[in-house]
């Protein structure tokens, strides 16, 4: 019997998806990421902005299109925020929540079960500590580690930390045992709010210094300005396996928005810790996440987005419009004309892709180490290369070029295996 798992959103959402793979298989399930003919689909959805809750509902009906007579189950964000809404779709036999994910194989139980009841079970249930769901499924040639999850920080314009609960972080041991196992060169640290992990008096720091004998690259998700400290970045170069690529989330360049968003720190503040990496790993790529046309967000707030860009030397912008949230605090606010966010969020685009190229061209003839998967590779400064001849899963020391498509060609040098 085949299972197909369908994914939208996030890093964290496909960790997720592949742990839900994994324990299929368990189950007796041939199992797909693929869309494409199944006996039973399981879609993760997401909820970070209207357009994505949009096309997780979507997703129901793109899914019957292969089997209409297969019943389908939904989970994730969009699933916790608006169960009955996927519930009333026809096909629909399970709606489960963001949390709780591991009750999620025990309701679906082995092939040949019959999960078409009268009607459509909803269970959405929260969670207080963290879901330890089975090992991932690799469908990729790096491994992604979900290591916390929940946020307790409650941005003005975020429906997540109502959607995914309060911080809960995963027990070291738990960490390393799976790290340990993934036999991967590269190694994907995860979570909603990653800065978050903690245990007892260790801190994410620490956790780097635990896993600097896995004999692997580890690769940081999504971090937040608080996070980054000398005491951080010095236990970071400690363990020197860390990539010095940094996604360091920023939302506005404007201080008096960041206020707004409820973000704790300042326009200089978030720059001041840019210096501080660059001090530290002078060759770092800083990647951030902006959003363009938040409903405070006057001409010269913009203007502070679009200048702190070139200021902090980032080498990719990732650029969202504005999208309100019910029961959010920036939903109560008057939003900005659809033609203003429009014309924001494109000269913001445009503005990150100039500094991605000035950051590329200045790498021109310098080498690194690049781990190759189907594509092309990256280096461990997250520049993406190509060459032809590069085998995936391959680990090579490579010449960067001139600049191709989203990255680089490269030559190759070596392989390092």
């Amino acid at each position: 019997m085949k299972a197909c798992v369908f994914t939208l959103g996030c890093k964290q959402n496909e960790v997720e998806s592949a742990s839900v793979m994994r324990g299929l298989r368990a189950l007796g399930y041939e199992v797909t990421d693929t869309l494409s003919a199944a006996d039973l689909y399981l879609l993760n959805t997401c909820a970070v902005t209207a357009e994505a809750e949009k096309k997780s509902r979507q997703a129901v009906a793109r899914m019957r299109k292969y089997n209409p007579d297969a019943p389908v189950v939904v989970f994730g964000c969009a699933a916790q925020h608006s169960a009955e809404a996927f519930a009333k779709k026809e096909g629909v036999v399970l709606v489960t929540g963001a949390m709780q994910k591991a009750k999620l194989l025990e309701l679906i139980g082995p092939p040949g079960l019959d999960l078409k009841g009268s009607a459509p079970r909803v269970d959405v249930e929260e969670e207080r500590d963290f879901c330890e769901l089975p090992r991932p499924l690799r469908t990729k040639t790096r491994a992604f580690l979900r290591v916390q999850d929940g946020c307790n920080r409650f941005c003005s314009y975020c429906l997540i930390p109502y959607l995914r609960g309060r911080s809960r972080c995963r027990p070291l041991a738990s960490v390393l045992g799976e790290a340990q196992a993934c036999d991967a060169k590269e190694i994907v640290l995860t979570g909603i709010d990653l800065s978050a992990w903690r245990e007892g008096e260790s801190d994410l720091g620490d956790l780097l210094l635990a896993l600097k004998d896995v004999p692997a690259r580890i690769r940081l998700g999504s971090l937040e300005a608080g996070v980054v400290t000398e005491r951080f970045l010095e236990k970071m170069a400690r363990a020197q396996n860390v990539m010095p690529h940094f996604h360091l989330s920023l939302q506005s360049g404007s201080t008096r928005v960041l206020r707004a968003m409820n973000r704790h720190y300042t326009r200089e503040e978030y720059l001041a810790l840019c210096g501080k990496i660059y001090e530290v790993f002078p060759d770092a790529a800083i990647t951030t996440d902006i959003i363009a046309g938040f409903p405070t967000e006057t001409d010269e707030d913009f203007e502070a987005s679009l200048s702190i860009i070139d200021e902090a030397g980032f080498s990719r912008v990732h650029v969202f419009p504005f999208s309100a949230r019910a029961g959010t605090g920036a939903a109560k606010l008057p939003d900005l004309p659809a033609s203003v966010k429009e014309e924001r969020t494109k000269r913001l685009i445009e503005r990150g892709e100039a500094a991605a190229k000035r950051y590329l061209e200045k790498r021109i003839g310098r080498r690194y180490t690049a781990l190759f998967e189907n594509g092309g590779g990256y280096t461990e400064n997250y520049i993406r290369v190509y060459n032809e001849t590069a085998e995936e899963g391959g680990m090579y020391e490579v010449t960067l070029l001139e600049l191709y498509q989203d990255g680089m060609k490269c030559q190759i040098e070596r392989r390092l295996e």
